[in-house]
């Protein structure tokens, strides 16, 4: 299924769940969604299964949204405790959309507890009380914790089942550019690696001194090897040693999630030749999650670090994570958004695309984990391989089963979707927004004029050449702080578009 499709399915208000393989765009189509909705004055409840994933979106913990904390199971006392705590009421109430992210991380009992309060709190039998409900992850990646042998997945739930989400399961692939990388990770998806793919990862099997470290990031299983080697890396650079301690604002609890979920650390400790990355995207596509570069020095007013990239020099300013509802800050951190990357754990890799990395999967011990690490890499020639063992090729069973059932299923409702003739469809999507609270006439308005025509028309100077005289604004406009969203507007043309042109002169990155 298109990114296209999946969109204008959101767009009905139906219960659905987004998957798809790594790099194939389901943040990018839960970004897009989340930006019509807000455009017609109707806010989503943004949140992840954990507070890394929380803080890669802007959102917050679906166990804090809830009220639900850490509790792995919830009593009748505890579910009503929670339908009546005044914030927590105020909150389920005013919400239309609900988003989980990373659900593949979420148990069954935990989603059936969020399932219960939000019933409670709505005073309604129906699903979720009635909330629409986005679930988006891949179960092929990292399971969730379990104190049992048995892992209970959130789609053997009894809140899942009675959800019943439409599956759209996106087919299109934009971070593995190596068509050959891709049909060894497809294999590793499928539970199928043969002899000729362990050929291809044992051609890549290297020592560390084999390869620029600064160049390439080390993903290990364990915490304890990625904090020793990123300890041992830093105190054998010579030179004066700068701290950069993260500042705070707002509800503690919600600041303690932050911290939690934040890939910087609260006290960061850097040197002229520390080798680090970046953990957060920039406003203007500068930089992005995952980002490697190395000190090189430090700026001499404010002090900020200065990293060299393969795109050029980045002077790293702090920046802020910060978890809102309705406009409304409640709470905030601000630290330097690097991290030293001489290692880190294939864990916090997850969500990252990485033009290269060092992986060391012999000590995997959990099914995914191995996909998870190979799949954060963009090409075969990008991976270098420490070493791997059996856990490290193997997918869950259940996963592999029911994953089949997902593809069947979004096939039947991309064809159902593809026959609703357009005036039927656009009346879907403006009987939702009248029913969530939204304005149609807003929608309409916007949908004319604004960001949301990619999404529901196609601009004007989409395909168009880029002339000398465009290529020389679109330069001055970026530098000078314009976003990717005002200068889709400024020059009429899709996000892809504008991206891709910033890669071409060389201003940005590639996020995919």
């Amino acid at each position: 299924m298109t990114q296209d499709r999946a969109l204008s399915i959101l767009k009905t208000g139906a219960n659905v769940f987004l998957t798809g393989e790594p790099g194939s765009g389901k943040s990018h189509t839960v970004n897009s969604f989340v930006a019509y909705l807000r455009a017609q004055g109707i806010e989503p409840a943004v949140t992840a299964s954990t507070g890394i994933a929380a803080t890669h979106i802007g959102g917050q913990t679906v166990h804090s949204w809830s009220g639900i904390g850490i509790a792995s199971f919830l009593t009748e006392y505890d579910v009503d405790r929670i339908a009546t705590t005044e914030y927590i009421v105020k909150r389920i109430q005013k919400t239309k959309v609900l988003i989980i992210d990373e659900v593949s991380m979420l148990p069954a009992e935990t989603l059936n507890s969020i399932n219960r309060v939000c019933r409670a709190v709505k005073l309604s039998d129906e699903p979720f009380g009635g909330i629409q409900v986005i679930f988006v992850g891949d179960f092929f990646q990292l399971p969730p914790v379990s104190k049992n042998t048995r892992i209970e997945f959130a789609f053997a739930s009894e809140a899942w089942k009675t959800a019943n989400p439409l599956i759209c399961y996106l087919s299109e692939q934009h971070r593995q550019e190596d068509p050959v990388f891709l049909e060894l990770l497809t294999a590793l998806r499928k539970n199928r690696i043969t002899a000729d793919h362990r050929k291809l990862l044992d051609a890549r099997l290297n020592d560390p001194d084999d390869f620029d470290a600064s160049e390439v990031t080390k993903l290990f299983s364990h915490n304890e090897d990625v904090d020793r080697l990123n300890h041992v890396a830093l105190s054998h650079i010579e030179g004066d040693q700068k701290t950069f301690t993260m500042t705070s604002a707002g509800r503690p609890a919600l600041i303690a999630q932050l911290m939690k979920g934040c890939l910087s650390p609260e006290t960061l400790y850097l040197k002229r030749g520390a080798v680090v990355m970046f953990t957060k995207n920039s406003h203007n596509g500068t930089y992005v999650n995952g980002t490697l570069g190395e000190v090189v020095n430090f700026d001499s007013m404010m002090k900020w670090p200065i990293v060299r990239t393969k795109r050029g020099e980045i002077l790293a300013e702090p920046v802020e994570w910060a978890v809102e509802e309705n406009n409304k800050q409640l709470a905030s951190i601000s630290q330097i958004p690097l991290r030293l990357a001489w290692a880190m754990t294939v864990h916090k890799s997850q969500g990252m695309s990485l033009d290269s990395a060092y992986v060391d999967l012999r000590s995997a011990f959990v099914e995914g984990q191995g996909y998870v690490a190979l799949s954060r890499v963009r090409t075969l020639s990008g991976l270098y391989l420490a070493g791997y063992n059996q856990a490290a090729l193997k997918v869950h069973p259940e996963v592999l089963e029911v994953d089949i059932e997902f593809r069947t299923f979004s096939e039947v409702v991309d064809a159902r979707f593809q026959n609703i003739p357009k005036d039927e469809l656009e009346t879907l999507h403006a009987n939702f927004i009248k029913a969530s609270g939204g304005s149609v006439e807003l929608v309409k308005k916007v949908t004319k004029t604004g960001p949301l025509r990619q999404a529901q028309g196609k601009p004007s100077n989409a395909g168009k050449k880029w002339s000398e005289e465009d290529d020389e604004r679109l330069k001055e406009e970026f530098k000078d702080g314009k976003s990717i969203t005002a200068l889709m507007k400024m020059f009429d043309r899709k996000r892809g578009g504008i991206t891709a042109r910033l890669e071409k002169l060389g201003l940005i990155e590639s996020s995919e």
